[in-house]
């Protein structure tokens, strides 16, 4: 590798996903407060909320989304507004307004 084309913080840098526990390392020229010690040696650690083993693109396991029972969800629960707003529009059709 040539020599000064990289940042002086370029390291190997923990990376734990917190939804899964999994920890992988890498190069990264990321800032950190934290360490985490992996198989003996310490690294600068770097926290996520999702990653390549908890994504459900990559895992596979990908969430169906009911679109129809949130439908009927929505109709059912402003129902009882609809059946008050049909009276009173069929009131002004009758006086002419």
């Amino acid at each position: 590798m040539r020599k000064g084309i990289h940042p002086e913080n370029y390291r190997l840098v923990a990376f734990k996903d917190m939804s899964n526990d999994d920890v992988f390392i890498t190069k990264s020229t990321a800032e950190t407060k934290e360490t985490i010690e992996v198989d003996g040696v310490a690294y600068p650690l770097v926290k996520l909320e999702i990653s390549r083993t908890s994504h459900p693109y990559y895992t596979g396991k990908s969430k169906l989304v009911d679109t129809a029972g949130r439908i009927d969800k929505f109709k059912n629960k402003y129902k009882k507004f609809a059946k008050e707003a049909a009276p009173a529009k069929s009131k002004e059709a009758k006086e002419g307004k």
